[in-house]
């Protein structure tokens, strides 16, 4: 339902003529169920924003918020929204922040009522409605970003690739390896033998519960583009129950290097880098 141009000019009015009272009474509405979260000075602050914003849309002759006149009302309603959802505002929280208005401009139209109160409260209150679920959109929209940024954060913290010895990096994999995560993997490993030259990695698989085909598939795909990059891998986490599955699926490493455990697999490396032969050399000249 959109508001009339007779309807609009009505509501500008009545803001306009009561803008005092009623930021006033939306600020006291709402401001009890923020429980603290949010000062009252700085509600107060938004509350202000959008009833000017309110104004200068229905005095521009706005009949529904989609259009052209309320570009800068949508504006302030987005940031209103965006700013909730940062803040860990529920969606319902920051909507009635809005639907707030409809009680404070029933009152005020309860004060003085005609025959035509009526029918304007409703227009009123359809366009109120459309701000609302307006902002409980934006809201969502913006929930969903920070949701999706902090799940690519997680994704990799949960992936980290770390030197442990001149020209020896290791990729400690802890749970399920999906798609996602595999390509993350396989990522930040190539990054990080470009960065540091390492010609060996190790790819630790302990703390992978259970390895199956489309696993299997994620580490050998690893282990090539790896290889590509002049770097050998080896693979280390090898546990009776893993290799019974392995040989179970019928799984094929090849010539790829496995190990029981990161220890072995770091020994190896060092046997391959002659770094264990110099020191045995060093103790038995000592």
């Amino acid at each position: 339902m959109a508001l009339s141009a007779e309807e609009s000019g009505r509501l500008a009015r009545l803001l306009s003529e009561h803008a005092d009272r009623l930021t006033q009474r939306w600020t006291e509405r709402v401001g009890a169920s923020l429980r603290g979260r949010l000062s009252q000075a700085e509600f107060a602050r938004q509350v202000q924003e959008l009833h000017r914003s309110m104004i200068d849309a229905t005095r521009n002759g706005l009949t529904e918020l989609s259009a052209e006149q309320g570009g800068e009302l949508r504006a302030v309603l987005a940031e209103l929204s965006r700013g909730r959802a940062r803040q860990g505002f529920t969606a319902t929280e920051t909507a009635i922040s809005v639907f707030a208005v409809k009680d404070v401009l029933l009152e005020l139209m309860e004060e003085s009522p005609d025959a035509g109160t009526l029918r304007d409260f409703v227009a009123f209150s359809a366009l109120i409605d459309q701000m609302g679920l307006f902002t409980f959109e934006s809201f969502v929209r913006t929930r969903e970003s920070l949701i999706a940024d902090q799940a690519e954060q997680l994704l990799e913290l949960s992936t980290p690739v770390v030197k442990i010895w001149e020209g020896v990096v290791a990729v400690p994999l802890v749970g399920t390896l999906d798609s996602a995560r595999a390509q993350v993997v396989m990522e930040r490993l190539l990054q990080t033998l470009v960065d540091t030259g390492s010609p060996y990695a190790i790819i630790d698989i302990t703390g992978v519960p259970a390895v199956d085909t489309q696993v299997a598939q994620h580490i050998l795909k690893t282990v090539v583009a790896a290889r590509l990059m002049g770097a050998d891998c080896i693979i280390s986490g090898i546990r009776p129950q893993i290799a019974q599955t392995i040989v179970a699926l019928g799984i094929e490493f090849g010539d790829i290097a496995t190990k029981a455990s990161l220890a072995d697999a770091l020994r190896h490396v060092l046997r391959l880098t002659g770094v264990d032969s110099a020191r045995r050399h060093q103790r038995r000249e000592s």
